[in-house]
């Protein structure tokens, strides 16, 4: 048995939370607050949620995996606009002011947020979410991944099995490998442990606002934090921390044409 972390209270639980001590880690905790209204018989009730009805999303990948769950439900509803000479099929839920350009092919379960931008002739392959705003650009390929609102994905780029977050900017030719040569499982490094994610397709993990240079490559199971920079032409063997600039290390001799 775990906590779920679902709650439906009413007022009364600001009252124990008044009671409560700041954790070592410095917050106010809700578990705390219902552990005192457990001890003072205020009338907790539990109720039990079937496995197939909840999953623990506590790490990166996990995210996908619940992606994937929720499109599963999707129904098709078309409120954007499908220009002529686009494709989309099975159940794919475009958003109010969405636009699919001509030569787009989207493959369903595919959820795309109100005022989106497809195109033109791109592919966006099955359990894929775009949040609200998202840019997907010419000869692009997008392959069962989140990518957050504002994110644009300019042409030339693929991004596979991976986690995109708000206000990135991918420059041309932008690549995130999701597979390794042995076929191994993806292996990812959470607080300077490297854990086997169970997965043997998993691309970057991208935190808000991260920008890069054209022809930049990621390998599989890479994380890079918000607001980093990744020049142009470089290859990501490993995590990139936040607030970052990441550039080739060349000299450069100049001299005046004139």
């Amino acid at each position: 048995m775990v906590n779920a972390g679902i709650y439906r209270m009413n007022k009364s639980v600001f009252d124990s939370l008044k009671q409560v001590s700041y954790s070592p880690r410095g917050d106010l905790e809700l578990t705390d607050a219902i552990r005192m209204m457990i001890g003072s018989d205020r009338g907790v009730l539990a109720a039990r949620i079937d496995s197939d009805d909840w999953m623990d999303i506590g790490r990166p990948w996990d995210l996908l995996q619940a992606n994937e769950r929720a499109l599963k439900s999707l129904k098709r509803k078309i409120e954007g606009t499908v220009e002529e000479g686009a494709h989309v099929h099975g159940d794919v839920c475009l958003g109010r002011g969405a636009r699919i350009r001509s030569g787009a092919y989207i493959e369903g379960p595919v959820f795309i947020g109100e005022g989106c931008d497809i195109g033109p002739n791109c592919f966006i392959r099955p359990c894929t979410s775009l949040d609200r705003e998202v840019r997907i650009g010419t000869a692009c390929e997008i392959k069962n991944s989140i990518i957050l609102s504002r994110t644009h994905v300019g042409h030339l780029s693929y991004v596979g099995d991976s986690i995109l977050g708000e206000g990135c900017n991918l420059g041309a030719g932008t690549m995130t490998a999701n597979l390794r040569f042995d076929e191994a499982n993806v292996k990812v490094k959470v607080k300077s442990q490297l854990l086997d994610s169970g997965i043997r397709k998993f691309g970057v993990i991208m935190g808000d606002r991260v920008k890069t240079g054209v022809h930049v490559s990621t390998m599989p199971g890479v994380k890079i934090g918000p607001n980093s920079w990744i020049g142009p032409n470089l290859m990501l063997t490993r995590d990139v921390g936040p607030d970052m600039l990441v550039f080739h290390r060349t000299r450069h001799r100049t001299r005046s044409i004139k």
